[in-house]
């Protein structure tokens, strides 16, 4: 990331600042709406980047190009107190609201609404950095939609899938920790993109519905 021109890095570390947070903040207002204060309590229920950035995980967004937040605190017995699916809910919060912020930019994409101005070389273009805004936001929304533990994947397709795999499927995700590094990682200096091959087709379907591009 750091060999990219200016004007794309300051567009990608913007995104994600503002991804990684709003994603966050999804979760936290879920949980809190379903009654579970946790993240209200932790300071967590705020649109303030540094409630929600990880040292590391920043440190990664500006030397890799990807990056993680602080996970927000929930307590999963507060939230079946009050519904069965609360916790899908909060789970499905943080990838909804990166589909909606890819499709907001996107729409302004589609339809022009962005102001014709040339800011120099050094900072992006707005179309420049609209596209980025809405290609990371769409990537975190797949990547995170991962049936894999820690992603948000994993609380959402427990909830849905038969209660006669569910045991099986919670063994699995003692070791999600570990599959995912080992995808994201190590398999692709073996030239097997496994991440790529389930992202990409589904990324480039959603990026032609919101462009309108046939």
């Amino acid at each position: 990331m750091l060999n990219l021109v200016p004007s794309l890095l300051i567009s990608r570390i913007i995104t994600l600042i503002v991804a990684l947070t709003v994603h966050e903040f999804s979760h936290a207002f879920v949980a809190d709406r379903f009654g579970d204060n946790t993240a209200r309590a932790a300071g967590r229920l705020t649109l303030n980047p540094l409630k929600h950035l990880d040292v590391i995980g920043s440190l990664m967004l500006l030397l890799a190009g990807f990056g993680w937040a602080k996970p927000v605190p929930v307590n999963p017995y507060a939230l079946r107190r009050h519904s069965a699916s609360a916790m899908m809910w909060v789970s499905l919060a943080g990838p909804a609201s990166n589909f909606l912020l890819a499709l907001i930019s996107g729409l302004m994409l589609r339809f022009k609404f962005y102001p014709l101005v040339n800011l120099g070389s050094v900072l992006p273009t707005p179309v420049e950095f609209l596209y980025t805004f809405m290609v990371i936001n769409l990537l975190l929304m797949i990547f995170n939609l991962i049936p894999l533990a820690p992603l948000d994947g994993e609380k959402i397709a427990q909830f849905l899938m038969p209660s006669k795999w569910v045991n099986a499927f919670e063994s699995i995700q003692r070791f999600g920790p570990l599959i995912l590094m080992l995808l994201v990682f190590v398999a692709p200096r073996f030239g097997i993109d496994i991440l790529g091959w389930l992202m990409n087709p589904i990324f480039s379907g959603w990026q032609k519905i919101i462009l309108g591009v046939s």
